[in-house]
């Protein structure tokens, strides 16, 4: 009887230690922690498109000539002097190629090349009066730019918050000038009237310098294409530097009246554009994107 009780308590110890074992807390290693997010970023390669207007800087082209005009006056000689208003203005849209490098949180440099189509284009007319011949100069003039194409540092600052950078750029800016210019002489002495005119056209691409600024915006949408857009809004002064124009008339009823002329043109103008770009550097991580 004895042997049996101490065999009960035994197995009554076991039980109630392997029952207690079971309710003991099971210990496992902790899993690391996660690593964080990485930070926004602008730097990378971009390429985008862009629409915008331009207008012209309100320049006064000058020009003058001298001649002979003996269809008009005895003594002949003249002198004539001009100037004209040159505000080219139109649409211009094209794309832009560039890359960002992000050297602190709130500072970015970089590259960007950009390329225009462009409907900017002027008419102007004048008129000026010779002396001491009493002969009337008419004055027309074209001018358009059809495309033009800069090359561009930028550095910009993230003053506010990290996806939105403001920025100025300033570089190389070249272009096709198209200079259409005419002058037209004329006058009536007593028996017949009498015309003198040429014209001569400027088709050439121009070189100068363009500079300015503006904003871009990283929308940071929470989609894994829209997050890899930028918009943004530009100002450029540019500035394809002046060009000349000079000829000589032929005499239509009077033969000896002839003269010659040279005209100075500035091509100088203002565009206002906003743009789309898409950043897609394989080596930059992708954008932070808040969640609540």
């Amino acid at each position: 009887m004895t042997k049996l009780a101490v065999a009960v308590g035994v197995a009554g110890a076991l039980i109630a230690g392997a029952a207690m074992g079971a309710d003991l807390p099971y210990r496992k290693e902790a899993l690391p922690a996660p690593p964080p997010p990485p930070a926004f970023t602008w730097t990378g390669l971009y390429g985008g498109i862009n629409i915008g207007y331009g207008f012209g800087n309100g320049d006064q082209d000058t020009g003058g000539l001298v001649g002979n005009f003996t269809h008009v006056s005895p003594s002949g000689a003249g002198l004539a002097g001009w100037s004209l208003t040159n505000n080219i203005q139109g649409v211009l849209g094209g794309g832009q190629v560039g890359y960002n490098y992000q050297i602190n949180p709130w500072l970015v440099v970089g590259l960007e090349a950009d390329i225009q189509a462009a409907d900017l284009h002027t008419q102007t007319q004048g008129a000026s009066a010779t002396g001491p011949a009493p002969a009337s100069v008419y004055l027309t003039q074209t001018k358009s730019v059809d495309w033009f194409g800069t090359l561009r540092g930028r550095i910009g600052v993230t003053p506010l918050i990290p996806n939105l950078l403001i920025f100025g750029s300033i570089g190389f800016a070249y272009g096709q000038v198209v200079h259409d210019f005419t002058v037209t002489a004329f006058g009536a002495p007593t028996g017949f009237p009498a015309v003198l005119g040429t014209g001569t056209v400027y088709d050439a691409t121009n070189t100068g310098w363009t500079a300015g600024g503006g904003v871009e915006w990283f929308p940071l949408i929470s989609h894994p294409v829209l997050s890899t857009f930028s918009v943004k809004v530009e100002y450029l002064y540019t500035d394809l530097g002046p060009n000349s124009i000079n000829g000589g008339s032929y005499w239509a009823t009077a033969p000896g009246s002839l003269f010659a002329f040279d005209h100075t043109s500035q091509t100088r103008f203002h565009t206002v554009r906003a743009g789309l770009n898409w950043h897609f550097n394989p080596f930059a991580p992708a954008p932070v994107v808040a969640k609540y």
